[in-house]
């Protein structure tokens, strides 16, 4: 393995020295999959689920036991497009492993069979389809699963944003991979979503096809003692130093958000040469709200008037549990409570805000990416505080 210059890992696969906690996460998850158990994984967004995956995939117990697959498919919007990714995922999974599992992958799809390019060189086939040559995307996945139970070793599938395939056009697709999926005996599936809410109802929706199918992992933020402990020890293994208390401050502002807080300290360690300072944790976050800004601003484009005012209104709050009452109405010059609903909804729907569930119950919203909550308030005169 290469040096780690760096120890707070905010892309690719984090080194188990460089992961965070998650012990019971991943106890369970391992423990989960070894007694051949399919699991699905609700977390909000950008809380470590990825990495989990990764971590628990490189766990003894299954490192070099299994077959071990992660697919992505926020970016998918229909069956064919789900399909493609899974293939091509699986595809690039098998190539580094040699001649004779590439040639397993290519004779098992024979419903691709005229579409394999060869490299002159190497003799070895190449995954070059577009998307057209889905043309009988059922058919290829069914393929798919039955070299999956062919393989020599068990298998591991894990599928991330699966809440994507709710959105999909064709109106059976959960229906279609339940019909697969149930039969197979050598593969074992992994869950996971963002969008809890649509995740929840796929998986506890009583007459939906994976109702009751999969035993549930809820992913929380690590504890803020863990994280803070994590933090300075990472500073200290390279002789630098930072106090508790600015850690604290940090996993305040970001929510307990993984991927904020990693970000927030990469920039921060790497700007550090002794001592990591107030000053420089600020200038670290504004530098990278200074990177996101025309990001947020192609969002926020997309965004109507009305839903917009109701997102800015969340983020100088920073979170809402009545956002229909008078008050919050009022307090923030909103047209009624029947807009505000509606808002609510196309703001969820848009993946913008988030919620909870407070002690009594109650929802409680929020933006989903913590720097869209640092930039708003910044740039409506709120301004940071750490």
């Amino acid at each position: 393995m290469s040096e780690i210059n760096n120890p707070f890992v905010v892309k690719g696969r984090i080194p188990a020295a460089c992961f965070c906690d998650r012990v019971a996460e991943t106890e369970k998850l391992t423990r989960e999959l070894l007694n051949g158990n399919d699991v699905v994984i609700m977390s909000s967004r950008r809380l470590g689920k990825t990495g989990l995956i990764q971590h628990c995939f490189d766990q003894p117990a299954i490192s070099g036991h299994y077959y071990t697959f992660f697919v992505d498919i926020l970016e998918t919007s229909s069956l064919q497009e789900f399909v493609y990714k899974l293939s091509s995922q699986l595809f690039e999974t098998l190539k580094p492993m040699g001649r004779k599992f590439v040639d397993f992958f290519v004779n098992s799809l024979k419903s691709l069979q005229a579409g394999w390019t060869y490299d002159p060189l190497s003799g070895m086939p190449k995954f070059t389809f577009s998307m057209g040559a889905f043309t009988k995307p059922e058919v290829t996945l069914g393929e798919i699963f039955a070299m999956l139970e062919q393989a020599d070793r068990r298998c591991i599938v894990a599928i991330d944003e699966f809440q994507q395939i709710a959105k999909y056009p064709e109106k059976n697709v959960e229906a279609v991979l339940r019909g697969f999926i149930q039969h197979l005996k050598n593969c074992d599936f992994i869950f996971a979503g963002s969008e809890r809410h649509l995740l929840a109802e796929m998986f506890s929706a009583y007459g939906r096809p994976f109702y009751n199918s999969t035993s549930t992992l809820n992913l929380d933020p690590i504890p803020k003692d863990r994280y803070t402990e994590f933090v300075t020890g990472n500073f200290l293994r390279y002789k630098k130093s930072i106090e508790a208390e600015f850690v604290g401050r940090i996993y305040d502002l970001c929510e307990g958000n993984t991927f904020c807080m990693q970000k927030i300290f990469n920039t921060a360690f790497s700007l550090t040469d002794k001592e990591c300072t107030l000053e420089i944790l600020l200038g670290s976050i504004l530098d990278i709200l200074a990177d996101k800004e025309r990001d947020y601003q192609n969002i926020l484009s997309q965004v109507t008037s009305r839903p917009k005012e109701v997102l800015f209104a969340i983020a100088n709050d920073g979170f809402v549990d009545r956002p229909t009452s008078s008050t919050f109405v009022r307090c923030h010059y909103l047209v009624s409570a029947s807009s505000v609903q509606s808002a609510i909804k196309q703001l969820l729907q848009n993946d913008l805000i988030t919620f909870s569930l407070g002690c009594n119950g109650r929802k409680i919203y929020r933006l989903s990416d913590p720097f869209l909550k640092m930039w708003i308030r910044q740039a409506t005169g709120y301004g940071l505080e750490i």
